[in-house]
């Protein structure tokens, strides 16, 4: 429980005092080194006799780009660049517990965040690309009786994905916890290249491919 509780780390004195939590701080340490790795690798990029560095970051730019244009349709290609931060940033989130670090998404309100911003964009698509006459006219296709049911899953949307990100998040750290507790050597070591490692990317691509299929049927 001591490992699963998020830690208040420090304090902003304004407003009364704003506190900042151990996951707010994790989460500034994961965006400055994504930073500092694209401000790094994208340094003297070439068109002709590219370095070996231009040539491995053009192959992973290429690679997440198929990947992620993969899920999207139509209008909704224009998002990739978002969809692709994303996969980097909570895959970088779910793993970083191998490095020492309590991962952000152990914390239910970092979770909650990401799938508000990824449905605010989603319904904010929907009226950009079809107009808002157009996109409210979609809670009532094909019969007005779905009405409720379309309304409902604007709310069920976003409980859905950090639901089931933090719940998987969470269910990893419990069972490796109990391996460590019943066998403390040897076995978590193997566990735990699927738990913290394959799992958590696995969830970052199940989150960024729900977010595209629900910003394809949007922009429809």
């Amino acid at each position: 429980m001591e490992k699963m509780d998020v830690k208040t780390m420090f304090t902003i004195p304004v407003f009364g005092g704003i506190n900042v939590s151990e996951s707010v701080v994790v989460t500034w340490i994961i965006m400055a080194a994504m930073i500092l790795f694209a401000i790094v690798m994208t340094r003297g990029l070439r068109v002709n006799k590219i370095s070996k560095r231009q040539a491995f970051l053009e192959w992973m730019v290429t690679k997440l780009d198929g990947m992620v244009g993969g899920m999207l349709g139509g209008h909704a290609k224009v998002f990739g660049e978002y969809l692709i931060t994303m996969l980097l940033f909570i895959g970088l989130a779910n793993i970083v517990g191998i490095f020492g670090f309590k991962s952000p998404t152990k914390d239910l309100n970092v979770t909650i965040a990401l799938a508000l911003m990824s449905i605010v964009l989603v319904e904010a698509a929907g009226i950009y690309f079809l107009g808002i006459k157009r996109h409210l006219h979609k809670f009532i296709e094909p019969t007005p009786v779905v009405l409720p049911i379309n309304i409902l899953e604007v709310v069920t949307k976003p409980l859905s994905l950090c639901m089931r990100l933090f719940g998987n998040v969470i269910g990893a750290f419990v069972i490796m916890a109990l391996l460590e507790f019943v066998v403390p050597i040897g076995i978590p070591m193997v566990f735990s290249l699927y738990f913290d490692f394959f799992d958590g990317l696995l969830q970052a691509y199940v989150f960024v491919f729900l977010t595209g299929l629900y910003l394809t049927e949007a922009v429809e």
